[in-house]
């Protein structure tokens, strides 16, 4: 089940206040060489490249679907290339910015991921990074226990999303242990007013729940979908509801040789 841009863009506006909180954190410099990892339809970036333009960028998502958007944004200072965030970390080739908007919570193993990616950063280079804290999100937990339950663990045989995010304490050592400094840290509450379960529905329905879906048959799907509503409903039994939707934001610049 492919990604569906105008179903993820209908929370735009929720989606991008992150974004601008995490680019407010950069501090560039003249030339930096970035790149943007799962930069989805590439109206982010394109803000990045305007925001720094003496800096070169390459946008890159796995979806074809996303980057489809992207073609119209293409300048001489930024181009898109289909490709995963494993792909760009396997080249032999560094960076003085690696930025990821509400990304890298899809990739495995974080305490190995973060060392690879801070390894990819020139002296000096700037890592800034945001990601949902799936954890501690009430909609991605009814949805973990969903799966776990029966019939649905026997449709999906088994399999359940894994959440690789790590508590803020890990990532601290982890960007310590590689040579950061200047490290901002911190989870910050994303509110998202609903008037009705459905938004809620919607919100979660463009993004993770999408690999839930593609694991089941129509038959199955319309009856994983029925008892997630439900228990959304459940969950908020009073409208207007607010869901308090956490997400984590790091920054830091690696030291140079010889500090």
């Amino acid at each position: 089940m492919p990604w569906n841009p105008e179903i993820y863009n209908q929370f735009k506006n929720i989606r991008f206040a992150p974004f601008f909180d995490l680019a407010d954190l950069i501090a560039g410099e003249k030339g930096m060489k970035a790149v943007d990892l799962g930069c989805g339809t590439g109206e982010q970036t394109a803000l990045l490249s305007e925001k720094f333009p003496d800096a070169t960028f390459l946008g890159i998502d796995a979806s074809a679907e996303m980057l489809a958007r992207s073609a119209s944004l293409e300048t001489g200072q930024l181009r898109f290339e289909q490709a995963t965030t494993e792909d760009i970390l396997d080249r032999e080739e560094q960076w003085d910015l690696i930025f990821s908007n509400a990304a890298l919570q899809w990739s495995d193993d974080h305490a190995t991921l973060f060392p690879k990616i801070i390894s990819k950063l020139t002296a000096g280079g700037r890592l800034a990074v945001q990601m949902p804290y799936q954890p501690g999100n009430l909609l991605n937990r009814i949805l973990h226990d969903l799966a776990a339950e029966e019939p649905f663990r026997t449709y999906l045989a088994g399999w359940n999303l894994p959440s690789s995010v790590l508590t803020l304490d890990e990532y601290a050592q982890v960007l310590f242990e590689n040579g950061m400094q200047e490290i901002s840290l911190f989870q910050k509450i994303y509110p998202i007013v609903a008037e009705d379960h459905a938004t809620l529905y919607n919100f979660i329905s463009g993004s993770t729940l999408i690999p839930y879906l593609e694991r089941l048959n129509a038959e199955q799907q319309e009856s994983f979908t029925r008892e997630f509503k439900k228990r959304i409903a459940a969950a908020f039994p009073k409208l207007p509801a607010l869901y308090a939707f956490k997400r984590i934001l790091m920054y830091g610049r690696k030291m140079e040789a010889g500090l």
